[in-house]
């Protein structure tokens, strides 16, 4: 397994606010597991951002070629950001 660090803007949708669907790296993606929220004791949010409660969000995310990665998210002061994506 591979843990790329990366810094990308990414768009959520959410369903009772919980994640539902993303586009992220030009691509549309589905999630497709039960999302985990992290806080910040999971995992620590870039230099500079603060935040309080809910860090973000760690699922399951499968594009329109099957193709599946786990990602971590969090929201930042300019929107969503993936933080790290598994494959």
């Amino acid at each position: 397994m591979s843990t790329p660090t990366v810094e990308r803007t990414a768009t959520l949708w959410m369903v009772n606010d919980i994640p539902a669907r993303m586009i992220y790296a030009g691509r549309r993606w589905r999630v497709t597991d039960t999302p985990t929220r992290l806080r910040h004791s999971t995992w620590s949010v870039p230099l500079g951002e603060h935040h309080h409660g809910l860090y973000g969000w760690r699922f399951q995310g499968t594009d329109e070629e099957g193709v599946s990665f786990v990602f971590d998210v969090y929201k930042g002061e300019d929107g969503w950001h993936v933080h790290r994506a598994y494959d």
